[in-house]
């Protein structure tokens, strides 16, 4: 889980769960910190602003057998006043290929290893500042499940043990309701589409988010 920061999309779960979707392209961009990344933490080498191209980063929607999503809870380390919650996953390490970084951010991060992997739903460009730095992120996100409900928070990187300060199962409905920061910021609406309507087929391509 290199050293990253994985800053989520800006916006409150309220203003996911308002949001409307875009013709093909549903908004889930991260209003401005891609603060879901990895608690605020997964931002890592290649993730920085001039290191040639935005770093690769794969993200879990990860459901249990009640159709809860699980969340992150992050903040800025400088500013612990600024927190949001954020899906799990960060960037991928030399030679792995997306799945492979999904499963271990997973584990890293949550502890979880009894997952089936499913398809990608979105694709996601982010920018935005963490920890005094600026990172440009290319997200996808997979749809995954779960039996297992724990979580421990066992494998975080030192940014992360910063930035991050614990996990929670949400469901549709706490998550449309609630004025927490959420990344992407869109992600209660989207959320509510992939459970009445299935994973799309082919992944949507989100809004850029830049902050």
């Amino acid at each position: 889980m290199d050293a990253e920061h994985e800053v989520p999309d800006r916006g409150t779960a309220g203003d996911a769960g308002a949001a409307g979707a875009e013709g093909g392209a549903d908004q889930g961009g991260d209003g401005g910190a891609d603060q879901g990344a990895d608690g605020g933490a997964d931002q890592g080498a290649d993730g920085g602003a001039g290191s040639g191209g935005p770093r690769q980063v794969a993200r879990v929607i990860l459901l249990d057998p009640a159709d809860r999503i699980l969340l992150l809870h992050g903040f800025e380390p400088a500013d612990p006043g600024r927190d949001w919650w954020f899906t799990p996953g960060g960037g991928l390490e030399p030679g792995e290929s997306r799945e492979q970084a999904a499963l271990r951010e997973l584990a890293e991060e949550t502890g979880i290893t009894d997952v089936e992997l499913g398809p990608v739903l979105w694709h996601r460009y982010c920018a935005f500042p963490f920890d005094g730095r600026r990172w440009e992120q290319d997200e996808w996100y997979f749809l995954a499940r779960t039996r297992q409900t724990e979580t421990v928070l066992g494998g975080l990187t030192e940014l992360e043990r910063r930035s991050v300060t614990g996990t929670r199962w949400w469901t549709s409905e706490e998550l449309s309701a609630a004025h927490e920061t959420v990344y992407p910021t869109r992600l209660a609406e989207l959320f509510r589409k992939l459970l009445d309507e299935g994973p799309p087929g082919a992944p949507v391509v989100l809004a850029p988010e830049i902050v």
